[in-house]
C-alpha cells in the first residue's frame, strides 16, 4: 500500500470515529433530558457528560479510540431511559396520526350550516 493510500485510510477511519463520537454524544445528551426532572438537574448532568467526553479528547491511537467508543456505546446502552419522552406529534407520540384522513369513498362537506346553498 502506498503512503497516500495509507494516509487516506487513516483519514477515513478518523472521520468515521469522529462521526461515531459525535452521534454518541448527541444521543447521550438527548437521553439526559429524559432522566432530568428539572432543567438545573439537566445542566449538571450535561456538564458531567461533557467532562467524560473531554477526558479522552486527546487520544491518538486508533485502536484505543475504537475501544473507547465501544465502551461508551455499551455504557450508553445500559443507561438509556426505559421510557423516553417523545414529542406528542412525532412518530411514536401520543398525538401522531390521531386524525388520519378519512377512508376512500367518504366525502366531508365543510359548509357549516350552509347546506341549502
Amino acid at each position: 500500500m502506498s503512503a497516500a493510500g495509507a494516509a487516506a485510510g487513516y483519514l477515513a477511519r478518523r472521520a468515521a470515529q469522529k462521526e461515531r463520537v459525535r452521534l454518541l454524544y448527541r444521543r447521550a445528551l438527548k437521553d439526559t433530558l429524559n432522566w432530568a426532572v428539572n432543567r438545573h438537574h439537566f445542566y449538571q448532568h450535561a456538564s458531567d457528560l461533557r467532562e467524560k467526553f473531554e477526558a479522552n479528547k486527546h487520544a491518538e491511537d486508533l485502536d484505543t479510540i475504537d475501544r473507547l467508543i465501544q465502551d461508551g456505546e455499551a455504557s450508553y446502552g445500559k443507561l438509556r431511559h426505559p421510557d423516553p419522552y417523545i414529542v406528542p406529534w412525532a412518530p411514536g407520540g401520543s398525538k401522531f396520526c390521531r386524525n388520519p384522513p378519512p377512508p376512500a369513498g367518504i366525502e366531508i362537506v365543510y359548509n357549516y350550516g350552509r347546506e341549502d346553498d
